[in-house]
Order: C-alpha cells, then structure tokens, then sequence
C-alpha cells in the first residue's frame, strides 16, 4: 500500500485497538488510586508502544522498578514524579505525560548535543533587514543563492504561499533550507514541501503501525510517496541544514528530501523523533503521548535514531564570535 502526501495517513491506524484495548468497565469507575493510574499506564504503554525492540527496552523489568515507589497515601505531585520517570527511561521525545502543573518530556535528544544555532546570527546577517517572510518562511537570495528558514513544520502551508516563494526562488543558482531547530508538526507539511524538489515518484519512507496489544502486532509496512509538485519542480542544487533540534517533522522532511538526486543533507544528525505519537487518557484524567508506529527511511534505517547528514558540519564557536554561521558558509560554498 502507498501513502500520497495528501492523504491524512494516521486514520489508517487501527482506532479500535487503541479504543479497546484498555480495561473495560462496567458500571461506575473505579476509584482512581495511585496504583490504578500506575497499572493503567505500565499496561497501556506495554501494549501500545512501538518502539521497545528498537531501543533495548525491558519494559517488564522497568515497570517492576518503578510500581515498588507506588504508595496509596502519595500526592499528585509525587506520583507524577515516579510516573513521569518510568516514561523517561524510554528515552523518546515523543512520550510524556501531562498534568494541570507540569508536562514531563524527554529532551535528552537535542540537550546532550551541541546546539549548532544562533538565530540572532541568521536574522541579522544572513536574512537581513528586508527578507521575506512568506507564511512560516522567511527567505532571502544571498549571491545569486537562495536561503530559506523554516522553524516549525506546525502551521498548515499554503499551497499558494509556496508557489509565490518558490517563484521567487526559482531562478537562483541553488537554495539553502534550513530546519535547525524545528520541533516538527504536520507530517502532510513535510510532504508537501519536499514535492517542489522532484520532477519525480518517490517512495521515500516506509511506515509499521501498532495494531494490537503483543509485542510483533504491527501493520505495514506502507509506503510513504511524494508525487512532484504541479507547480514547479526545483530540480538545482539543494542543502537542507539540520541540527539536534530537528525533531520529529523535521526528521521526516530530510529522510523524505534524501531520496532525491539533487539534496545534500548538512550539519548534524537531526533529533529523530521517527515514531508518532498518539494521546491517551488516565482514569485521574491525565493525558499522555506514546510513540504507536515505526517509521524507516530509504535505505531501511529507522528514523526514530535521526537522520544522518552527507556533510558533518559544526558550528564553529570562533565564527559565531564574529558573527558568521559556519554551516550557512559551507553551503553556500556548496552550492557555489
């Protein structure tokens, strides 16, 4: 089965597993102690989670650690606490739970890592005073090159915002788009920006979804398509530059951008991320998120690790001192 970018692929995940599969109750709620919400959410995640094989995650054993901390008499704040660290020991941005103070979250995948950013840099001497911004793009042609920043894939694009910018763009030698430090969004959005890049097809992802309670229940593998865009076709040189804080959408944009003949990857491995999410209620009305898919790029690498770049760049503390984006200048040499 192929997946086009129009097609709003997640309802093929099977809702009635995710429904059901959880306890079913007849007659009034339970009360729910710090034991039922803990049970709930050892057993859900067990059931739900896709990614245990991948990381090497005795999800048994964790559970058996954490339940031990487990006392009726605890308060929110301290069952959050043990709660949010069980989930932690699986090491996925994509998990976390919520409650009405705090929303736990995982972000040893871009804190453990040199930031590789400045923006402050990028506006002022690279943007410019007089860039465009064109929805959630700002860009500018820098000799002859041109240069977009793209900080959140969160926001629904326009297909007519992209065919004004890519117009723009279009006679310039080569383009930078950089992602650095885009937390993600909207899978749809990556899709739709990378088919401006190819003149044409490509299978560039394969998707598992979770779709029963055992540990191999998975449905796929799916193949994700990106189809050229009816606009334009942007087939020069192209960089996509990345860092740690990549994450998520902004792993998927360059596992998809990876397949084409024309697109460099530079920078850093980006933040991973590959597995999406899905929320989930507790019986004291804490929500959580949990990673029910697997999702593998091209050469069969499993995104949730980031994406590799063809070109290991840094920032360069000494460039950044003086004002200059090291990763922007290799590019532009790049494509130069």
């Amino acid at each position: 089965m192929k997946i086009a970018i129009k097609t709003t692929w997640i309802l093929g995940i099977s809702f009635l597993f995710f429904s059901s599969c959880g306890r079913l109750i007849l007659g009034a709620d339970p009360e729910p102690t710090p034991m039922i919400v803990f049970d709930d959410l050892a057993y859900n995640i067990e059931t739900r989670y896709s990614l245990f094989k991948d990381k090497g995650v005795d999800w048994q054993a964790i559970t058996t650690e954490y339940r031990e901390k487990i006392n009726p008499d605890m308060g929110d704040d301290s069952l959050f606490q043990v709660l949010n660290a069980m989930l932690g020991e699986l090491k996925d941005g994509h998990v976390n739970l919520s409650y009405i103070k705090d929303r736990g979250r995982n972000w040893s995948w871009k804190l453990d890592y040199p930031e590789n950013f400045n923006y402050s840099i990028v506006e002022r001497n690279y943007l410019g005073r007089n860039h465009r911004i064109t929805q959630s793009f700002e860009n500018t042609i820098i000799d002859s090159i041109g240069y977009i920043y793209y900080g959140s894939f969160s926001k629904t694009i326009k297909k007519k915002a992209l065919n004004a910018m890519m117009d723009y763009m279009k006679d310039t030698k080569g383009l930078i788009i950089d992602i650095r430090n885009n937390g993600g969004g909207k899978l749809n959005n990556c899709g739709l920006l990378a088919s401006y890049f190819t003149d044409t097809i490509n299978d560039c992802m394969e998707f598992l979804y979770k779709s029963g309670p055992g540990p191999d229940d998975f449905d796929g593998p799916f193949a994700y398509e990106i189809k050229p865009s009816d606009t334009l076709n942007y087939t020069k040189p192209v960089v996509v530059l990345m860092n740690r804080s990549s994450f998520s959408g902004a792993t998927f944009f360059p596992a998809m951008m990876s397949t084409f003949p024309n697109v460099t990857l530079m920078g850093d491995t980006s933040g991973g991320g590959g597995g999406i999410p899905f929320s989930f209620e507790l019986p004291n009305g804490w929500v959580y998120r949990c990673s029910v898919s697997i999702t593998t790029d091209c050469s069969g690498r499993n995104i949730e690790f980031g994406v590799l770049p063809d070109i290991k760049v840094d920032l360069d503390p000494k460039d950044e001192a003086k004002g200059i984006d090291t990763m922007i200048e290799r590019a532009l040499a790049e494509l130069r």
